[in-house]
């Protein structure tokens, strides 16, 4: 007899020529476990921390060069690459929240709060509304970031609003404005305790990742007075920025771009289902750098998997996916063509049905002509 995985190949591969992207997969998500290597699993604190120490050195020696050399001609070079390095450590700080860094909660909490702390967002915030993410996403009422608005939500938005959320270079800057006010259609602050999305028993974790938050925003303020206001804007506020749009567009992709990506409803919702509707992403020499943060299909199905093992989790995890794995494009040195799918996906991908328990994105046809930059001249 053939094995579970043999057999959820084979099923796979039987049905891809009747793919629908919206239907029940053929597969369970205990056959995609089966075909993960069981090393994947395994994580090592000291490998993680290793890659902690290559990006705090570079971090430090980009800045360090940069201010020794005060050159308006490499400035913009160092925002590039220092921008990228936040990326980085977030991307660390974020398997810190997934417990992926280390099998030891009062590690990842430190190295985690040490490293979202530095990049200005509160890590214990952040960390419990990212797990409500992993928990329910593809559904369109429980998921937590970068899921789409419903049509009836979508109409009652003002033209600012639209304009902000689905127009270049404004869409790039939306996730300083989603820690503090979430989304359109959730209330609520990542920094408050308060905040809706807390249960009692998790405030004073937010009180901790909110109090770091202001120890670095008052280091920040501490070193403008020392250094002068223009050098901590040089040094760190435009990398940080830089960081922002990179945060971004890459998370945006990984849930957007592809023109069959459903998005779910009720019963026909499922833990497995909504994981399959992310999209990975290849960003060149770049994959390395940000620690195969665009691996991202097999991350949400097993958050637990270390990032040093996505590749090869997603390498054997294919062929049980089938059709539902959506091979990304290759990229060259730099992932210079996510720029063109980003684009068009803020001009096509707008809203969802108010109906249905299988919905894909929708045009406003509109706001994608640039009519509502007529309307809102008209309202000047």
């Amino acid at each position: 007899m053939r094995r579970p995985v043999e057999e959820a190949v084979a099923k796979a591969t039987e049905d891809s020529q009747f793919f629908d992207a919206g239907k029940p997969p053929p597969f369970r998500i205990g056959d995609v476990r089966a075909a993960v290597p069981a090393h994947c699993w395994r994580k090592s604190p000291w490998r993680s921390l290793s890659y902690v120490a290559r990006d705090v050195a570079a971090v430090a020696g980009l800045a360090l060069a940069a201010a020794a050399l005060d050159s308006w001609a490499l400035w913009p070079l160092y925002w590039a690459a220092q921008g990228i390095m936040f990326w980085a450590l977030f991307a660390l700080g974020h398997d810190c929240g997934h417990g992926s860094f280390s099998d030891s909660g009062l590690l990842n909490s430190v190295v985690g709060h040490l490293l979202f702390s530095f990049v200005l967002i509160p890590y214990n915030g952040w960390r419990i509304s990212h797990t409500k993410h992993h928990q329910n996403h593809g559904h369109i009422e429980r998921d937590e970031s970068w899921h789409p608005i419903t049509e009836k939500l979508y109409r009652k938005l003002g033209i600012s609003a639209k304009l902000l959320l689905f127009t270049p270079p404004l869409a790039l800057f939306a996730f300083p404005f989603y820690l503090w006010y979430r989304t359109p259609d959730k209330k609520g602050s990542h920094f408050l305790p308060s905040s809706d999305l807390f249960s009692p028993n998790e405030r004073n974790h937010v009180v901790v990742s909110t109090t770091c938050w202001c120890i670095m925003l008052a280091s920040l303020l501490a070193m403008a007075c020392a250094l002068g206001p223009l050098q901590v804007l040089k040094v760190y506020g435009v990398p940080y920025l830089v960081f922002v749009m990179w945060l971004d567009m890459v998370t945006y992709l990984q849930h957007h771009g592809h023109p069959d990506l459903p998005w779910y409803r009720g019963e026909e919702w499922s833990y497995l289902r909504g994981a399959l509707t992310t999209v990975d992403r290849d960003y060149g020499w770049i994959n390395s750098i940000h620690h195969d943060i665009g691996t991202h299909v097999i991350h949400h199905l097993f958050p637990q998997i270390p990032h040093y093992h996505l590749v090869e989790a997603t390498k054997a995890a294919r062929p049980v996916l089938g059709r539902y794995y959506r091979e990304p494009d290759k990229s060259g040195p730099l992932p210079l063509h996510l720029f063109g799918v980003f684009l068009r996906s803020l001009r096509v991908d707008h809203f969802v049905s108010d109906h249905g328990d299988v919905v894909y994105y929708q045009t406003d046809h509109t706001l994608s002509r640039g009519d509502s930059w007529a309307e809102t001249e008209k309202l000047k």
